[in-house]
């Protein structure tokens, strides 16, 4: 059954059932929450949180969906997808789990000729939540699955959350049995590989409270109406429905694969490095083009960064396999093709995305060109300073700067003779993620409901004193606390608090809000963060100290002084820096965003090339030398048009008002739109002190600093810790960096010649396992456990030197580690024995579960880790049981 059909069928049975048919949603949508829709409710989400009532009770759709947390592992596995369609169907209070089970039993198990999909309903699988027994009993009752194939599992597994506070429920998988040739029996709970997920019930009925985690928050009650979301993998459906081993071979992707066989003259299937990159231009194409086609162009941060990344992967894949001429337009027209049937905006925006994305390859391969030029030169380096290794900074640097993937790094190092540091690399990388999902992170809250503040936004615009004062009369509007106006508070609530004038700055621009206190006769209010609603409403969040705060109580809201002081040191000590990497680097190093806060400064933006050191130390002397000469700090007010003739600098993407408040400091040397709060003249601004550069993304760079007495501070621990190395060494603070790069040369040599002694020490050990080799049919075989230690690469070497030994004989190693609290392992297999049947990666099938492994490789060679030593002794058995088993 082809892909179309699986959508059309899925539609016609829902809507026949009386669902109202929605469209699927832009892959862009309006969630704070959200990069890209990546789940069939996301549009629904409105009326599941009560915010909407919508026009029907029931729907169903097909969702375009993209998820991109895992990109890397793209193709590696045949089961990670970036671009999938969810079908859905969703009751608003309508019908609840009796129904959605019978409406998704019907249609998997109705024949082909009455509209379904044909499933064997013997090969069906479900699981429940722990305790959710009406689910289990109406399984049984409507769809006859007994006791055996009903499988309870826990929150992690069986219980749905939007990730935030809001509705949640129990969930009911329905998964399909592929047969004993694809894993273990046992149902979901023992194998996913052979049994697998193609529908997900969720059974929305309660509503939880914060926390993290599948299953780190409280569940506070039950919701008002119980509501159903349903959501079935269309490409898993598809691959089921076709007879093939997985979504790659569908009658929707192989044809790309098949494209890219021709441009490159390499086949599918043939070597798993080689598969890979097929995969990564099937999966890509179709996921690219469904992202430009709804208005994603590539950029260097954001959807436009993910965009960049998945054309650029598609770009060296091709390369990699052998492509010797652009191919972008080749995929995209197969996608066009072949998903068009069901999105017919593809043939009829096409010009548009396959300019976009031929553009984006065209920009990679001079990308490509200028990256194998630093490429060349620090390998260069490398071998003259009569190394063998490519760092791990400079493959990250690649990777971040030029676009490069690691494969890539390795394969052009293994052509010049090097390896490369992977493990640095890997950590840069590592730091790099959890840098972005932090931000992320921060930036995730729950669905707010910002109706309570309409009545002031539609008054006016707060007024702001806080440029020319610090202590302001004001009127409190209002008090809201818990999304509830509320007439009074008193000490010990915390509460949001409306004025019509206030001197406190609202976080925005990058500068963070004031914090300052509230007073009246008997009243003293801490006020903690100040934001915006709407760009017009400033709204304080306090704690009530002392008294009662009421609303229309007349008050007075004041700064906190220092607070503010070290604000604007901050704030235009960022103008400082900017002014000073544009004169050092050049006009078009643009601003991509900054963070400023009293003693702190941070400030991203366009550029290529990781800065060096001497560019580092002159942006600090620029803008020092600014600092310095005492400017007079003015602010004035014009239209945007004459600020843009005068030469202000605007922060690119920032919509602006006609009129527009410009801050000068020095005349030319710094001119900005910004409506922060600053110093009166740069001397005020104090030291300022680089800590350093990073990548935030290909394309943009960040610097962060101290200002004043934070820079002060900083410098004074740093010469204290210069000290205190020069006492621990006995020598002159001057010879520091010598005496420091004398013992990291010593550290290496040391290091090496331990690494060469060890290595020394696991080769003697070779001869010992010969010794124990078993006999078992026209095979020997060595399946032993390595002494502890003894890690995956030092496993391989050993591995490979015992099977040496053998000759042309048949012969199978199978060695397992215990090393760090995992279980390395390596099987090795002569030729010989591949010819009697033995396959590498077969036998880690064997014996992985039992140390809770897994690992992968060709037939000669597999390799990989568990995490269970006790289960190596039952490893050991399972692997000369299989052996014996294909002996014969």
């Amino acid at each position: 059954m082809q892909t179309h059909e699986i959508r059309r069928r899925f539609l016609d049975h829902f809507v026949k059932a009386g669902h109202t048919e929605v469209a699927s949603a832009s892959l862009i949508f309006d969630d704070p929450n959200l990069l890209f829709v990546n789940a069939g409710m996301v549009q629904f989400k409105p009326f599941f949180l009560g915010q909407q009532t919508p026009a029907y009770s029931t729907a169903t759709s097909v969702q375009k969906c993209v998820r991109t947390g895992d990109i890397e592992n793209v193709g590696v596995t045949t089961r990670h997808n970036t671009f999938f369609q969810m079908a859905g169907n969703f009751s608003f209070g309508d019908y609840f789990k009796r129904g959605a089970i019978k409406h998704a039993w019907a249609l998997l198990t109705n024949s082909v000729e009455d509209g379904g999909y044909g499933f064997d309903p013997e090969r069906l699988w479900v699981t429940v939540y722990l305790d959710d027994d009406e689910a289990r009993d109406i399984w049984k009752e409507e769809a006859g699955i007994p006791d055996e194939r009903i499988q309870r599992r826990g929150m992690a597994d069986n219980y749905w959350s939007m990730g935030v506070p809001g509705p949640c429920g129990p969930c009911s998988e329905i998964y399909y049995d592929r047969g004993p040739e694809f894993g273990v029996e046992g149902g979901p709970e023992a194998d996913e590989d052979r049994y697998l997920e193609i529908w997900n019930l969720v059974f929305m009925q309660n509503e939880r409270g914060e926390g993290t985690g599948k299953d780190g928050f409280e569940i506070l009650g039950p919701l008002p109406k119980q509501n159903i979301d349903t959501g079935m993998g269309v490409e898993r459906v598809a691959f089921l429905l076709q007879d093939v081993d997985n979504v790659y071979e569908t009658d929707l992707v192989r044809p790309v694969i098949t494209k890219a066989e021709e441009l490159t003259g390499c086949a599918y299937g043939t070597d798993h490095e080689s598969d890979v990159r097929f995969r990564v231009i099937a999966d890509h194409a179709r996921t690219a083009v469904m992202l430009i086609a709804d208005g994603v162009n590539p950029g260097n941060e954001g959807r436009g960064y993910v965009l960049r990344r998945l054309l650029r992967r598609i770009v060296r894949s091709a390369k990699l396999l052998g492509a010797d001429k652009p191919s972008m337009s080749e995929f995209v027209t197969v996608v066009r093709d072949t998903m068009s049937p069901s999105y017919p905006v593809l043939t009829t925006d096409f010009d548009r995305i396959l300019g976009v994305a031929v553009g984006e390859e065209t920009a990679f391969l001079r990308t490509l060109a200028s990256g194998s030029k630093m490429f060349e030169a620090e390998a260069d380096d490398v071998k003259a300073a009569g190394k063998k290794v490519f760092g791990g900074s400079e493959a990250f640097v690649l990777h971040d700067t030029y676009g490069f993937p690691i494969d890539l790094t390795l394969e052009m190092a293994a052509e010049a003779g090097l390896s490369v540091d992977e493990d640095g690399f890997r950590s840069l990388m590592a730091e790099q993620r959890k840098r972005a999902k932090e931000d992320a992170q921060s930036r995730k809250h729950a669905h707010a409901d910002l109706s309570i503040y309409k009545e002031f936004v539609d008054r006016g615009e707060t007024e702001f004193t806080g440029f020319a004062e610090l202590t302001t009369e004001a009127t409190v509007l209002a008090l809201i606390s818990g999304g509830v106006r509320v007439p009074a508070a008193t000490a010990g609530q915390e509460v949001e608090v409306i004025l019509d004038r206030t001197p406190l700055y609202a976080e925005s621009g990058g500068q963070i809000a004031d914090i300052g206190v509230i007073t009246g006769p008997g009243l003293k209010v801490r006020v903690r963060d100040v934001q915006k609603i709407a760009k017009k409403l400033w709204v304080h969040k306090v704690t009530v100290e002392e008294g009662q705060l009421t609303e229309g109580d007349a008050i007075l809201a004041q700064v906190d002084a220092n607070w503010r002081a070290g604000a604007t040191q901050g704030h235009s000590g960022t103008h400082m820096v900017h002014a000073a990497l544009r004169q050092v680097l050049g006009p078009n190093t643009t601003q991509k965003g900054s963070l400023n806060k009293p003693g702190y400064l941070r400030f991203d933006f366009a550029w290529q090339n990781q800065l060096s050191a001497h560019q580092l130390a002159d942006i600090e002397a620029v803008a020092n030398e600014a600092v310095a000469a005492n400017h007079t700090v003015n602010t004035f007010v014009t239209d945007l048009t004459r600020a843009k003739q005068m030469g202000a600098m605007a922060l690119f993407g920032e919509n602006y008002g006609d009129e527009v408040r410009v801050v000068e400091i020095g005349g030319p040397f710094s001119m900005e739109l910004c409506g922060g709060t600053h110093v009166q003249s740069s001397a005020q601004i104090g030291q300022i002190t680089i800590l350093g550069e990073s990548s935030v993304g290909s394309g943009a760079r960040r610097v962060e600093a101290f200002v004043g007495l934070d820079s002060y501070r900083y410098l004074a621990k740093e010469r204290a810790l210069l000290a205190g190395v020069a006492t621990a060494l006995k020598v002159p603070s001057e010879e520091v960096p010598g005496r420091v790069e004398q013992l990291v040369e010593r550290l290496k040599v040391a290091e090496k010649e331990l690494e060469q002694t060890k290595a020394a020490a696991v080769l003697a050990a070779a001869g010992s396992f010969v010794d124990k080799a078993e006999r078992i049919g026209g095979l020997l075989l060595v399946a032993e456990a390595a002494p502890d230690g003894v890690g995956g690469g030092d496993l391989r070497t050993l591995a490979t030197d015992i099977r040496g030994r053998f000759g042309t004989e048949p012969a199978v190693v199978v060695l397992l580690g215990n090393a760090d609290a995992k279980v390395p392992f390596v099987v090795s297999a002569n030729k010989a024995a591949q010819e009697l049947g033995v396959k590498a990666g077969d036998l880690v099938a064997a014996f992985g579960p039992s140390i809770g492994g897994r690992g992968g490789g060709k037939p000669e060679m597999a390799q990989g880790s568990g995490s269970d030593a006790a289960g190596i002794p039952a490893a050991l058995s399972a692997v000369r049981a299989r052996v014996a088993e294909i002996a014969g």
